[in-house]
């Protein structure tokens, strides 16, 4: 059984790259799911290097588009990744059902409510349309108006 199911109709947001980077870590998380204990402990530092990856791309996105909301986003960023890295350090020691447990039952309801918020936010600010120039209007009693 999937960890993150309907995908397609839950977490889409219409900006390409984070679509691409939130499928690609919802596909990491089911795998990890049902995993053998040595496979899961295999994609566990991948799944991590890939949220490392995905979530710079999404602070790149933020900065260059002026996000209101950059400091929050980047504060929740960076608590996740130092979940992700505590449970790692874990990992290492032996303690799989401890990052497994972490896995299964914090990353799902973790992810959908970081989608559905702040990353729908962040789509919706970078999918705005673009601001149409001001135009000029001539009076009509300045040099050049009618």
């Amino acid at each position: 059984m999937a960890l993150i199911e309907d995908f397609e109709s839950r977490f889409l947001l219409g900006v390409a790259a984070m679509d691409r980077n939130h499928r690609e870590f919802v596909d990491l998380i089911n795998r990890m799911g049902e995993a053998s204990q040595a496979t899961f402990v295999y994609l566990y530092p991948e799944m991590v290097r890939h949220t490392h990856a995905h979530f710079a791309a999404e602070e790149v996105m933020m900065d260059q588009s002026r996000f209101s909301a950059t400091s929050e986003h980047r504060g929740e960023h960076q608590r996740v990744l130092g979940e992700m890295d505590w449970f790692g350090r874990h990992l290492q020691r032996g303690r799989i059902p401890l990052a497994r447990a972490y896995v299964a039952e914090q990353l799902p309801g973790w992810f959908a409510r970081h989608a559905v918020t702040m990353d729908s936010a962040l789509a919706g600010h970078l999918n705005r349309p673009a601001p149409k120039p001001a135009q000029a209007t001539l009076d009509p009693c300045e040099p050049g108006g009618e």
